[in-house]
């Protein structure tokens, strides 16, 4: 494999950005989505593909960080010490918002009792204050196994990291609910979850893939894989006459599929940025994970009526109003955290 370092290319950082718009993407659809049956089918229909097409924001996500981690090696207190010591500090702030927020949209309720109240407040953060912030809980878990998951990696041959991802593979299409009658009685859940998207990352950045294989193919890949997930949700719901979300799970093939085409796109497009415009790409990336936990706040207070903001995908028609709508929130969860950077230890729940 190619010795070169993801972390010193251009296109790490565009994924980076597409990847956390596309996030805010999803959220901003997800409405919509649910209101399977309460909306005009050419409307729903909009609503399905920007989700399908969204849907490899997290898992881009996660095969970043194993393109940028998993290729060195740590020391494990260290790496435990400065990933949780970067992570924790936001993730308690922006925890604490949310439940204020709860409390204030008396979705939740303190009362005099302070040991009811702090109960309450710890289970808010054991199973997260708001939607979103399941994505923190599973990097957490992540960040426990990339020092002995680098290990593997590095001193694995390509055919041992393949047969890793063959397996993952194979295990999370039989885990699929429409397959899951053939699922063996063997035991091969030892290989599940996000952390095949770590390993996949890794390779699909340091691999050289012949010239013949090119972006082309990874589009043609991308095409099907979205119309595929696109026509099953639908003819899925219309069957079930509710939303059915079976295509949509982040371990699942044709969202494996998708995903890993999309890191590849991103990796061989062929453009160049102006310095100015990597200037901006390089600031907004350095925020990523300060308009991850803030967006969905943000996205709220929009939608909320009591605000009398009513920026949603109800705007206009929703080709348009839902990446206006997502552009809006992404804009402005930078700039909240941007400014929260500039406060005085603003930056530590900010970045």
């Amino acid at each position: 494999m190619s010795e070169q370092k993801p972390h010193q290319l251009d296109w790490i950082n565009n994924l980076r950005i597409v990847a956390m718009f596309l996030v805010v993407v999803l959220h901003t659809t997800s409405p919509m989505l649910m209101a399977y049956g309460k909306e005009p089918d050419s409307y729903w229909l909009v609503a399905d593909f920007f989700n399908a097409l969204s849907r490899f924001g997290v898992p881009v996500f996660v095969m970043i960080t194993g393109a940028l981690l998993l290729n060195r090696d740590y020391e494990l207190g260290d790496f435990l010490r400065k990933r949780l010591g970067r992570i924790f500090p936001p993730f308690i702030f922006w925890s604490a918002v949310y439940i204020l927020y709860s409390w204030y949209n008396e979705d939740i309720t303190f009362t005099n009792n302070i040991s009811a109240n702090i109960i309450l407040v710890l289970h808010q953060f054991k199973y997260g204050a708001y939607y979103h912030l399941w994505y923190v809980y599973m990097l957490i878990g992540l960040y426990f196994i990339i020092p002995i998951l680098s290990k593997f990696v590095r001193n694995a041959s390509e055919k041992e990291v393949l047969y890793f991802l063959l397996l993952w593979f194979v295990v999370m299409t039989f885990s699929q609910p429409y397959l899951v009658r053939y699922n063996p009685q063997i035991d091969l859940h030892y290989i599940t979850g996000y952390i095949g998207y770590l390993v996949l990352g890794h390779y699909l950045a340091f691999k050289q893939f012949p010239e013949w294989v090119d972006i082309k193919w990874f589009g043609v890949l991308f095409l099907l894989c979205l119309v595929s997930i696109i026509t099953g949700t639908y003819f899925k719901s219309m069957s079930h006459n509710a939303l059915s979300t079976v295509f949509y799970e982040p371990i699942s093939p044709t969202i494996v599929l998708l995903s890993g085409s999309a890191f590849m796109i991103g990796k061989l497009a062929n453009f160049t940025l102006s310095p100015k415009i990597k200037k901006v790409r390089d600031l907004v990336g350095s925020y990523t994970f300060g308009i991850y936990l803030s967006h969905a706040l943000i996205l709220t207070i929009f939608d909320d009526p009591d605000y009398g903001i009513n920026i949603n995908y109800k705007l206009c028609t929703p080709f348009v109003s839902i990446p206006l709508t997502a552009l809006l929130v992404f804009c402005s969860a930078f700039l909240l955290v941007w400014v929260i950077s500039k406060i005085p230890f603003g930056k530590w729940v900010a970045m």
